[in-house]
């Protein structure tokens, strides 16, 4: 992935190179707003930083590149008092609040799922072992409801074990 800045500063170039070889990616210069939308049509970028004067003097150029850069991590830095040093320790932190982030909101989809797959396991489980307590059930039938409630009851015990245990015995 790449870095989009935006600035029209005088060495804006050299700040790049300096980050891009400090991070191990590609930093593309933009000197204003035509030219930053412009390289965000073009392409994905991991992170937009934009210049702070820019975003001061015209607010609604920076809400358009923020706009267009849904995917991006969007920083301001005012680069006339902060050096490449500054700008490559904003955009680690940044980079490493998104990977939490992201991690966070897998676990949480993750144990939602869980949780989800939990309960209709137990309701599978829970009516076909009242359809066989019942009684009046022919027996071809009854089988086949034993054949789901024992399956439902392994899916039930794999469920149950820690994740461990689980990613364990699927590889």
């Amino acid at each position: 992935m790449s870095i989009l800045m935006v600035t029209g500063i005088e060495g804006a170039r050299n700040c790049a190179d300096v980050v891009g070889t400090q991070l191990g990616m590609d930093v593309e210069v933009a000197a204003g707003r035509k030219a930053a939308l412009s390289a965000l049509r073009r392409r994905e970028f991991l992170a937009v930083v934009v210049d702070e004067t820019l975003a001061e003097c015209d607010p609604a150029a920076a809400e358009k590149i923020c706009e267009h850069a849904a995917l991006a991590i969007p920083l301001q830095i005012n680069f006339a008092v902060s050096g490449a040093a500054r700008l490559i320790r904003e955009i680690r932190a940044a980079l490493s609040r998104r990977e939490r982030e992201q991690a966070l909101a897998h676990r949480a989809a993750a144990a939602a799922i869980e949780s989800e797959l939990k309960t209709t396991v137990a309701g599978l489980l829970l009516h076909s072992q009242l359809a066989l307590n019942g009684g009046g059930v022919p027996a071809a039938v009854a089988d086949r409801l034993r054949t789901v409630a024992d399956l439902a009851g392994s899916l039930r015990q794999q469920l149950s074990a820690p994740s461990e245990t689980r990613r364990e015995t699927q590889v």
